[in-house]
């Protein structure tokens, strides 16, 4: 037997693209370095919004002797957000239906551990976020992935429900979609919900569906967004604060259980959730973000800057002979390189100092992503070299 697990040993396997690239790489030798153009991560290249900074330092200064005591879910910011997310979602959500994670991935890893046995299977669709597959094996389930239909990057349903057997007990759904800004419109996700449901019956237990939704205030073009827990009861959602807030390192998010869930499956989940989240490392946010909640609500960093630069990309991207999908929403824009070796063309774009992500990374060679939170004068810089 080793030093490492065997489960964590798989993760890492997983992970070492991603690991390689941000560490070792041409990128990872000039990542941080003022003169490239990165367009690789969503990562802020300018300076933090004012009402973050500020709402951070006002709750930063102690009312009473409790201020930074431990913190669980906190009623105040679970009764604030579950009147919100009932606005937005057009759900009735309930306080306790509400979950405080520190960011997205504690979400998502509650989420994994509280409807997942070990040797489980949770189905997900790729190009995917990175991150999915390392976290299913580490918590010692089976990851089963399918495509999504190429070139419009479509749910494949057909294939999902394929993939579903009798081990499966989760399906993941991200939307809008990372990389390709995709967002699921109400027909894909009412078939999606009757297929699992379908799936339920037939294996004789509970298929839940994940919708993981960090980018859902983030949409171009009046884009509406409609999430899956309107139409599949057993949904779990997953939210992040760092992505509107481009504050990634700043963790705050929550998971939340869709009201229309059965009252016994549902405060079955809710019962548990405080011992979930100790159990795996106290999967909560720290008192000055749980305080803050009801000032970076509201907050969004510039939308109409993210689509300025989608747009200055997509047509000379386009021109030069790169395929291009216009996102709906995220702050991403997902393209195909021209003919000849992907990792000759990212090499020559490294060559004039722009860094773009592989979609290697995400299992989909023949593609990249741009991140469009970079700098204005980081997109003006690109364009000579893209074409």
């Amino acid at each position: 037997m080793g030093v490492v697990s065997a489960r964590i040993k798989a993760a890492d396997a997983v992970f070492a693209a991603v690991k390689d690239f941000y560490f070792t790489s041409r990128y990872g030798q000039r990542r941080g370095d003022p003169n490239i153009c990165d367009l690789t991560f969503g990562n802020p290249h300018e300076m933090p919004l004012a009402g973050l900074v500020t709402a951070l330092r006002e709750r930063a200064a102690p009312k009473d002797k409790d201020w930074f005591a431990y913190k669980t879910s906190e009623e105040e910011p679970q009764a604030f957000l579950a009147e919100r997310l009932s606005r937005e979602l057009a759900l009735p959500f309930e306080p306790s239906d509400i979950a405080l994670t520190s960011g997205a991935f504690a979400a998502i890893m509650v989420a994994f551990r509280l409807v997942l046995d070990a040797g489980d299977e949770a189905v997900f669709s790729e190009p995917a976020w990175f991150c999915y597959e390392p976290m299913l094996l580490a918590a010692d389930a089976d990851p089963r992935k399918v495509k999504l239909k190429a070139p419009s990057f479509d749910l494949d349903l057909a294939a999902i429900e394929a993939a579903i057997g009798p081990k499966t007990r989760l399906v993941i759904v991200n939307t809008p979609h990372n990389p390709t800004g995709r967002i699921y419109d109400d027909s894909t996700l009412k078939a999606l919900a009757e297929l699992l449901e379908r799936a339920s019956t037939k294996y004789g237990h509970r298929v839940f569906l994940l919708s993981d939704e960090p980018y859902r205030r983030l949409r171009f073009d009046g884009h509406g967004f409609t999430s899956p827990a309107s139409f599949y009861p057993w949904t779990l959602i997953s939210y992040s604060y760092g992505k509107v807030l481009l504050a990634p390192g700043q963790r705050l998010g929550y998971l939340a259980f869709s009201p229309r869930m059965p009252a016994a499956e549902r405060k079955a989940l809710q019962g548990v959730m405080f011992a979930t989240q100790m159990a795996l490392g106290w999967c909560f946010p720290n008192a000055i973000m749980q305080y803050a909640v009801p000032d970076l609500e509201n907050l969004s960093i510039d939308q109409a800057a993210l689509a300025r630069r989608r747009d200055l990309l997509s047509g000379p991207l386009s021109q030069a002979g790169y395929d291009v999908l216009l996102p709906e929403g995220t702050f991403y824009l997902w393209a195909k390189w021209p003919k000849g070796n992907a990792e000759d063309h990212w090499n020559r774009l490294a060559d004039r100092d722009v860094f773009v992500l592989p979609g290697s990374i995400m299992n989909a060679p023949d593609y990249f992503r741009i991140s469009l939170t970079a700098s204005d004068s980081m997109v003006a810089r690109a364009l000579p070299a893209f074409r």
